[in-house]
């Protein structure tokens, strides 16, 4: 009655199994729920906002935020990546530097333009500086 359906309601009236289907789907793996239910939770380092305006920019459109978050958890992935093999280089550049002169005992390590370039340049992606940098 007015659009509202009671249990009553509901119990009399049968719905197809394709409208069940549709509803909600069904997942029995036991991995893909508790990261489903991880993701719900999670707040990534690239916030939800960022990641729908690339994602709209894109082409897609979705208000799931586990997809959302999914999506910001895989570029987290990619720029962590990125930036510990940049930190690698730079380490391996320090200590030949450092080798060279034994003066410097502090060990500070510093992450430049160059090193980020290189670690890209693996990767496939070339990072081009303004011409009023170089």
């Amino acid at each position: 009655m007015n659009g509202v359906k009671s249990n009553k309601d509901s119990e009399s009236s049968s719905e197809s199994p394709k409208e069940e289907e549709e509803q909600a789907p069904i997942i029995n793996d036991e991995k893909l729920l508790t990261l489903l239910q991880q993701l719900e939770s999670h707040s990534p380092s690239i916030p939800d906002g960022v990641t729908e305006h690339y994602l709209n920019r894109a082409g897609m459109n979705t208000d799931d935020t586990r997809i959302v978050r999914l999506v910001s958890l895989a570029g987290q992935k990619f720029l962590s990546d990125i930036l510990n093999d940049a930190w690698r280089l730079s380490k391996l550049k320090g200590s030949a530097q450092t080798s060279r002169s034994a003066k410097n005992k502090e060990k500070r390590s510093l992450l430049i333009v160059e090193d980020v370039a290189s670690a890209l340049s693996e990767r496939g992606i070339t990072l081009k500086r303004p011409p009023y940098y170089t």
